[in-house]
């Protein structure tokens, strides 16, 4: 008998969660009420350990590189291996989520301010920086996983050259309002699991030993590319979920 109870409360509660809720109060942020099953439902998409998510635009599965304009970078052992000048991706992004593996080349290869030394070019604009900073010491901001030349990683979680590493980047684009920048981009990284970044503000465009250059009037979206400064820096497993985020 008991067991018979337990088993009707536990189809009521199913049903419950599934009838449409029309005396519950309306959420402010959204305009809906709680609970509403009128609410437009989150889509599916399938997500296994180790693969990219099936809404997921990728760059780079270890075949060849169509998802990017011609350039001078080469495919060794099923790997993009930076060369000279940068790769950059055919398609443009504005808020999205990034996946990349890197791995700087051992042993350590030229100048100590050029081990491991490429980068992630957000919107073409904004570098999250590539650098052996395992074996090689560099300024702050122009460590692994830095904003370069604006915002160290908040840690240093680089691994020994050969190994790989990943990055993980959540970007927020920024937004324009009648031709005035009503909110700069941030983004939040995470470096071989570990977050160092965390919603953070990007002050500028990219420069060298320079303060970060103005955003370009009204653009919100450009070319994911991955810079080559002549060391062999080697890519694997990229991918980007274009996102919308409120405004």
């Amino acid at each position: 008998m008991e067991t018979r109870l337990i088993l009707a409360a536990a189809v009521l509660g199913v049903a419950a969660f599934g009838a449409d809720k029309r005396d519950t109060p309306v959420q402010p942020w959204s305009g809906y009420r709680v609970h509403d099953a009128a609410r437009p439902e989150p889509p599916r998409i399938t997500a296994e350990p180790g693969s990219p998510p099936s809404d997921a635009v990728v760059l780079f599965d270890g075949k060849d590189l169509s998802q990017w304009r011609p350039g001078r970078w080469t495919i060794k052992d099923g790997v993009i291996e930076a060369g000279r000048g940068n790769l950059v991706s055919a398609r443009e992004f504005g808020d999205c989520q990034i996946h990349l593996e890197w791995q700087a080349p051992d042993p350590p290869r030229g100048h100590p301010l050029n081990r491991g030394n490429s980068g992630v070019l957000l919107m073409g604009r904004f570098e999250i920086q590539i650098f052996d900073s395992y074996s090689t010491h560099i300024y702050p901001d122009g460590q692994a996983a830095a904003i370069y030349g604006q915002t160290p990683a908040m840690v240093n979680a680089t691994r020994k050259p050969g190994d790989w590493q990943s990055f993980d980047i959540v970007f927020l684009a920024p937004c324009w309002k009648e031709g005035k920048l009503e909110r700069p981009a941030r983004v939040t990284v995470f470096h071989n699991g570990v977050l160092v970044h965390h919603n953070q503000e990007i002050y500028g465009t990219v420069a060298h030993e320079r303060l970060p250059g103005p955003y370009p009037d009204g653009v919100t979206s450009g070319p994911l590319i991955l810079t080559g400064h002549n060391n062999p820096v080697r890519f694997r497993n990229v991918w980007v979920r274009p996102l919308t985020f409120p405004r």
